[in-house]
């Protein structure tokens, strides 16, 4: 009974792996919905890859080194008792706080809205369309006449101070 069990999970194994389709029909070249591969490297491109072996490897890492001045370099605890003296200034610290955390979850909630947006199919490529034509409109308005960048440098200054309350 255990041999009749066997050969027959055995028959049933080899009657899964027979292809359904003939041989000569089947195609070995992969899928159709892929391209095909690049060509081969040529020889005129590894003629650059082999200079550069033959460049000592300290000599060529020394040329991708560079060098920070030391008038660049920032102390942390500079940084931070200047961040402390600014935050003890602040007068409204809870308003500071709520706006902050307000300002935190706009970006998370705008980063969901813009996640369900990208999944609708063409609304991705509509709204790519309209900020095309907006940068174009934008250019056109403001960045093409010096007239008109002088207005836009005007009204940039103008939201500066009211945003800064110099008005």
């Amino acid at each position: 009974m255990a041999t009749a069990a066997s050969s027959s999970s055995s028959m049933v194994a080899t009657a899964v792996l027979i292809p359904r389709f003939p041989a000569a029909s089947v195609r070995t070249t992969g899928c159709s919905a892929l391209p095909p591969l690049p060509p081969r490297v040529s020889t005129a491109s590894l003629s650059f890859s082999s200079s550069v072996k033959l460049i000592p490897e300290s000599k060529r890492f020394s040329l991708l080194q560079t060098k920070a001045s030391e008038e660049t370099s920032v102390d942390a605890g500079d940084l931070f008792a200047d961040l402390k003296e600014k935050w003890d200034k602040v007068e409204d610290k809870t308003t500071v706080v709520l706006y902050g955390g307000g300002a935190l979850v706009a970006v998370w909630l705008s980063s969901i809205l813009i996640g369900a947006i990208n999944s609708v199919p063409l609304l991705p490529k509509i709204m790519e369309l309209v900020g095309v034509g907006y940068t174009g409109w934008f250019i056109y308005r403001y960045l093409l006449f010096k007239s008109s960048r002088k207005e836009l440098a005007t009204d940039i200054e103008a939201l500066k101070n009211k945003i800064t309350g110099t008005e």
